[in-house]
């Protein structure tokens, strides 16, 4: 039975997490912003802060074991070599994977280019990777909520090889319009590269129905994992994708740090992208062998102490519960949802409520262009973001300029809810926006968040 909630009740009710307690790992949070206001940091989806965990991880890395990993007989390099490969286990056993599926790259744009350019090479990499090769007649298919991240690459890569790129559309409230999901991945379709949970509309997309779809046409399946794994429980095997990327900065992680995440027997085919020192097997003047994967995706000096930072905050995320985590938020998303629905002039982009649906609350104001809400938040001590979130085709298909984004994670609680929304108010009173007769009536099913 969905029922009307009444705002403070939600503020009371929507804390799940010891918020209070977890902010006192997050040095960030204890200082001050615009003349001694308070942080309220609502900017997650674009980076997360980063406990002490983390920092005291990557800090002992270089204190203590620096070295290049894979390649030293001494014992730094031992050391700096098991401490990069027991991240490596520790980010697999995050995501559900078997410890040689997973590459480290530098964030989650990089392990979508690197897919793309290793297809674009397998044209020349023999019949092994033969599988992998695009070319005219062939179509890739990416959605109309991607990050530009997961959208760029293939255009590129259609350029490159003359394939055709297709995409499923939106509905008005900002889900994928799946009646034309048989039409649109089809028998030419070569590869389906899709967001799990977008970041401008926080809608969590079907993957397994969409994976089945592109299976039993024969193309495989990448999803953007950015905005999914840092908070909810993820596990690339049940998904049923083929490629899975995210990035370490979105999730507590430092920032140079992602993981590009593929199945073991396609890694094997998959050309590499890169090519250099570590990635290679046997080297002569005139030809050279690769390693078997991770290895042949990793050329270079890899960032081992972000590698090590990064397995401290999928720890520090375990020792929390990911299922807790992804509640709290929920609870928050509710409460956000629900609070901005009953002020007047403020309409939402994206799903109204939080039926499959993610922390990040994307909204306008009527009468004030949203760089100047965000501009008055920040003058309040709140840190939202403004603009297209690179995700230029949502904003278009919605006909605004741009969105004020809200996203939240789990040193936020519902008194960062309740800033935002007086903030918003404020907003209104500051550009003398008159208000609405009504409001936007939010309903929310009852007992949910509580």
């Amino acid at each position: 039975m969905s029922l009307p909630l009444d705002t403070a009740q939600l503020l009371d009710t929507a804390q799940l997490l010891d918020t209070e307690l977890i902010c006192k790992d997050f040095p960030i949070l204890s200082r001050t912003v615009r003349d001694g206001r308070r942080l309220v940091y609502l900017d997650s989806g674009a980076t997360s802060h980063k406990p002490r965990q983390v920092l005291d991880a990557e800090r002992d890395f270089y204190e203590n074991h620096n070295a290049a990993v894979h390649r030293g007989a001494h014992q730094l390099a031992e050391e700096a070599t098991d401490l990069y490969e027991a991240a490596r286990r520790t980010v697999a056993a995050f995501i559900g994977a078997a410890e040689n599926e997973v590459v480290f790259t530098k964030n989650s744009t990089e392990g979508i280019n690197l897919l793309a350019y290793a297809i674009s090479n397998s044209s020349t990499a023999g019949p092994e990777a033969a599988r992998f090769v695009i070319g005219p007649g062939d179509e890739i298919v990416v959605t109309e909520m991607e990050h530009h991240a997961n959208l760029l690459p293939w255009q590129q890569l259609c350029i490159r090889t003359g394939a055709t790129l297709r995409w499923l559309t939106l509905t008005d409230d900002g889900r994928l319009d799946l009646e034309s999901l048989n039409d649109v991945i089809n028998e030419r379709t070569k590869l389906v590269a899709l967001v799990h949970q977008s970041n401008i509309l926080g809608t969590v997309n079907p993957i397994r129905e969409i994976s089945a779809r592109a299976h039993e046409v024969g193309a495989l399946v990448m999803l953007d994992a950015a905005q999914s794994v840092p908070h909810t429980a993820v596990d690339v095997v049940a998904l049923d994708v083929d490629f899975l990327v995210f990035s370490g900065h979105k999730m507590l992680g430092p920032t140079g740090i992602g993981v590009f995440w593929g199945r073991y027997e396609l890694l094997e085919a998959l050309p590499p992208f890169l090519t250099g020192g570590s990635m290679i097997e046997v080297v002569h003047i005139d030809r050279s062998t690769f390693a078997p994967p991770p290895a042949k995706f990793e050329a270079g000096v890899p960032m081992a102490a972000q590698a090590v930072g990064l397995a401290a905050a999928c720890d520090y995320l375990s020792d929390l519960g990911m299922d807790r985590v992804a509640e709290h938020e929920h609870a928050l998303t509710e409460l956000a949802l629900v609070g901005l629905q009953q002020i007047p002039g403020v309409h939402i982009v994206g799903p109204p409520d939080t039926v499959e649906r993610g922390g990040a609350v994307s909204f306008t104001v009527e009468g004030i262009h949203p760089h100047d809400v965000g501009q008055v938040l920040d003058d309040l001590g709140i840190a939202v973001r403004v603009g297209h979130h690179c995700a230029w085709p949502v904003v278009r298909r919605f006909g605004v300029p741009a969105t004020t984004r809200a996203t939240f994670y789990i040193y936020n609680g519902s008194e960062d809810v309740q800033a935002l929304l007086d903030g918003v108010r404020e907003a209104q009173r500051f550009f003398g926006v008159p208000e609405a007769t009504e409001p936007n009536v939010a309903t929310v099913t009852a007992g949910v968040g509580a």
